[in-house]
């Protein structure tokens, strides 16, 4: 059996021993990643900051779930607002953030299609 390469570390990755608040943290992150309609709009922000009518269209979710969705998230700290006029647009808070769910999607997109991903 060939020995299989270890994994490159991600560009800008905090290389330290994780404590438990760290884990605690993480583990945070992804139990708000777990839900399907809300990893969809995490994606749609990543692209590109939104309103609820537009992001609930998208995920073809109610304005209520998606306005749901958008206050735990704002909660927790992954999501942030703007004001314009009467319309309030969503966007996501930093860039490590888009990295996690773009990477999380494009791991689904190889299991799914049988891709086996070496990236």
């Amino acid at each position: 059996m060939p020995e299989r390469e270890p994994v490159p570390a991600a560009p800008h990755a905090h290389l330290r021993d994780p404590d438990s608040a760290r884990l605690a943290e993480a583990t945070r992150v992804f139990a708000l990643l777990s839900d399907s309609t809300r990893l969809h709009v995490l994606w749609l922000l990543a692209l590109d900051e939104a309103d609820v009518g537009s992001l609930a269209e998208q995920c073809a979710a109610s304005r209520t779930a998606v306005s749901q969705h958008l206050a735990k998230l704002r909660l927790a700290g992954l999501v942030e607002t703007r004001r314009e006029g009467r319309h309030i647009h969503y966007r996501l808070t930093d860039g490590h953030l888009r990295r996690l769910v773009m990477e999380a999607l494009s791991h689904a997109d190889h299991r799914v299609s049988g891709r086996a991903s070496h990236d």
